[in-house]
């Protein structure tokens, strides 16, 4: 197969999988969070009226999110007015639906979009066709079924999606000048347009919520620490200024970690956060068996990791004089020690009932970004770089590694929404102030609703969206008649 028909393939098959992706993304139900922050409810209406938690820390106000202003506000946005678009084409339910599938796949592509952009400073190929290449090694690693409970990218919850894989997308369009700078060999210098780009959305990334917080203050620590050890080698304070951009990158810095230090602050006066649970103490000893579970749930988190590990030995052994080789392992070590600070700072975010052992896919998705990442780039500079006898066995492994996601990542999913659209076309057709229904599945919800009066913001979201005439309230009971106790 000529080079070219083999770019227009991996094309085909990376647009295949977006695709594909679509699919499984329009079977999912809708979460029990999305009406409380769309609508809002009373415990979420606070934090649009204050973006920058201003009461939290002039007042010490405890209110839901005051930290999470952006999050809410895109989501909140979002759902309010793209299903009403989409109805142009589809049926009110159906539009519902197309427009969560619709975010999801967007910020998968745009994920790989700039993933693939973490790959251009390492080769002196700078073909357009060339990344391709580069985007098809990520694609198998998009799990929406399979792994995903163990390092789904892309969360089955709309909520979950937009408050984490969408800012971690907006953090790696940040990192992107320092990474280029740190692997490509060559400082960066940022023109006042970048600077004031990147500073606007380092306003919006620290009011996102806590885990790009905490993520910048860990990199802030490695910094500092990579400064220390630098000067402490004979070094020199502009040569460490050079590698992170210049004085105006640096500033950047500094402005990023201040922001995010004020977030994480006045993130304490979260009304959500439990009054009662493990201390802290109790929490760190929970860190172990979260570590244990998250890695030997599945196959797929700790393949990855053993392939990251492949990676790094074959860039010492079989590249050793290529500069940007012995670049990539140290970001692998770099990466090792920002998932164990990361680790480490976890419990200080508190405890939640459905995360027991504190580590999920969600709470470590940047580790989980970080490993794909570096798998990415890595492969990629292999597969440009190896001695050709190398790269024919080193390509089948990548295949063998990337059939392996594939295959788990079945089309068909178990968690569905087909009962959940059974039940929006009862409530469609319905006329009464309040509907009973026998479904014992979630709707637009984390339980089943036993009480009607618990419906009231998702009857309200259901008719802004015209899905019903007017408001109607709901609850779930069994065929017999009985107020559905749960699964």
């Amino acid at each position: 197969m000529r080079p070219r028909a083999g770019y227009w393939v991996l094309a085909l098959f990376v647009l295949a999988d977006l695709v594909y992706s679509f699919i499984q993304n329009y079977q999912l139900p809708l979460d029990g969070d999305l009406a409380a922050i769309v609508m809002p409810g009373p415990g979420y209406s606070r934090v649009l009226q204050d973006p920058f938690g201003w009461a939290a820390f002039t007042q010490n106000a405890h209110y839901g999110a005051p930290n999470r202003y952006f999050a809410h506000a895109l989501l909140s946005g979002y759902f309010r007015h793209v299903p009403l678009w989409l109805q142009a084409f589809l049926p009110p339910i159906d539009s519902v639906y197309a427009a969560a599938a619709l975010f999801k796949t967007l910020t998968q592509a745009l994920l790989l979009y700039v993933l693939v952009q973490y790959s251009k400073p390492l080769t002196a190929s700078q073909g357009y066709a060339r990344y391709w290449l580069a985007a098809a090694l990520y694609v198998p690693l998009f799990q929406g079924a399979g792994f995903n409970g163990q390092m789904g990218i892309i969360d089955h919850s709309i909520t979950y999606t937009c408050f984490y894989a969408f800012p971690l997308l907006l953090l790696l369009c940040w990192l992107l000048p320092y990474f280029r700078a740190a692997v490509g060999g060559a400082a960066s210098r940022f023109t006042k347009l970048q600077v004031a780009g990147l500073g606007l959305l380092a306003i919006v990334l620290a009011f996102n919520g806590p885990v790009i917080p905490g993520a910048m203050v860990v990199l802030g620590v490695l910094i500092l620490t990579y400064a220390s050890y630098h000067l402490s080698s004979g070094g020199t304070v502009a040569a460490i200024v050079s590698r992170l951009g210049g004085r105006r990158g640096v500033g950047l810095l500094l402005f990023f970690g201040l922001l995010c230090l004020y977030s994480l602050y006045i993130g304490r006066n979260n009304s959500e956060n439990p009054l009662d649970g493990p201390g802290l103490w109790e929490r760190y000893k929970l860190l172990p068996q979260g570590v244990f579970y998250q890695v030997t749930g599945k196959l797929g988190l700790p393949l990855l990791l053993l392939f990251c590990l492949l990676n790094d030995q074959l860039l010492k052994r079989l590249l050793p004089g290529h500069p940007a080789a012995r670049r990539l392992r140290i970001v692998l070590r770099w990466a090792g020690w920002f998932a164990l600070g990361y680790v480490l700072l976890l419990p200080q975010g508190g405890y939640r009932v459905y995360r027991p052992y504190l580590l999920r896919r969600d709470t470590v998705l940047p580790i989980i970004l970080a490993l794909v990442a570096f798998y990415g780039v890595s492969s990629y500079y292999l597969l440009t770089y190896l001695p050709a006898r190398a790269k024919a066995w080193y390509t089948g492994a990548v295949v063998v590694f990337g059939g392996i996601f594939m295959n788990a990542d079945k089309i068909r999913l178990s968690e569905n929404n087909t009962c959940e659209r059974a039940a929006l076309q009862q409530l469609a057709g319905s006329q009464a102030p309040v509907e009973h229904l026998q479904s014992n599945c979630t709707i637009m919800a984390w339980q089943p609703i036993t009480d009607a009066n618990a419906s009231g913001l998702n009857a309200q979201l259901l008719q802004h969206w015209r899905v019903t005439g007017q408001q109607v309230l709901y609850d779930q009971v069994t065929p017999s008649g009985q107020v559905f106790q749960g699964q």
